[in-house]
């Protein structure tokens, strides 16, 4: 689980990147007005490059499952997430933006720690 949550915690960090170096434009409708992406899924289905070359640039391949997350529910709703205007113990995504995102499973880790809390 923890290398999911890299894979997908590292392809918000590098979006931001990009928004914030120009790659993105700033008024590109996939992008919140804080720079992160508004959906996991925008993360897998690309955002336009701000470039002469234009093009897409995609992130990530798939949205990794949680894999404590139920059977039945699909990848990118097995996740909780969390928005950069949200408060960090909250736990309803304002819907504005991906900002983290942490396991829903209320399981614990070898160490004692709860899964939702890394």
């Amino acid at each position: 689980m923890r290398s999911a949550l890299r894979e997908v915690r590292s392809a918000i960090d590098v979006f931001h990147d990009d928004w914030l170096a120009g790659r993105i434009a700033k008024t590109n409708l996939k992008a919140s007005d804080d720079g992160f992406p508004k959906s996991l899924q925008v993360l897998v289905e690309g955002v336009e490059k701000n470039d002469a070359k234009g093009g897409l640039k995609y992130y990530l391949r798939r949205i990794p499952r949680d894999p404590f997350a139920k059977a039945d529910v699909a990848a990118v709703e097995s996740w909780a997430v969390r928005g950069y205007q949200d408060d960090p113990e909250s736990t309803i995504w304002g819907g504005d933006d991906v900002y983290d995102i942490r396991s829903k499973s209320d399981r614990t880790a070898l160490d004692g720690t709860f899964l939702k809390d890394w």
